[in-house]
């Protein structure tokens, strides 16, 4: 069960990225591709807020006196990404992902996980860092 939950976790994440990444690619045809994101996140805000009560009592109030940074942080971090996806999917392709599946890795584990949040990282843990930097290495070899 402990690794089991993660990695279905894991999977629905996956495949709405796997859906995202399809429609970016697709929206490359559009004569504006920033409309469809526009309304892909409309979308994503529309079944977001009806999630919210599956979750409990919502209190945005509280929430912004609290956390205003972390909201900021967060929606910055949303339109980084859908920006990255866009410009990645839509000039370079869906194979690409691998760049950045692996960007983020390192990011999100380093940066965030061990240096923000104080995560404590095993030999494991580096290993797949590690392993995460060979795999841009062996992606650009296969792109030339």
């Amino acid at each position: 069960m402990k690794t089991m939950l993660p990695l279905l976790f894991s999977l629905l994440a996956a495949l709405g990225n796997g859906l995202f990444a399809a429609a970016q690619k697709k929206a490359a045809a559009a004569s504006n591709p920033f409309s469809v994101l526009v309304a892909s996140a409309v979308i994503c805000v529309i079944l977001a807020a009806a999630t919210v009560p599956v979750f409990g009592k919502a209190n945005y109030s509280s929430l912004l006196r609290k956390e205003v940074l972390w909201v900021i942080a967060g929606g910055v971090g949303l339109y980084l990404t859908y920006l990255g996806f866009n410009l990645l999917y839509t000039r370079c392709g869906a194979s690409y992902y691998v760049l950045y599946a692996v960007l983020s890795i390192v990011t999100t584990v380093l940066v965030v996980g061990a240096l923000v949040f104080r995560e404590s990282l095993n030999g494991y843990h580096w290993a797949a860092v590690v392993s995460a930097f060979f795999t841009v290495v062996l992606f650009s070899m296969g792109q030339k």
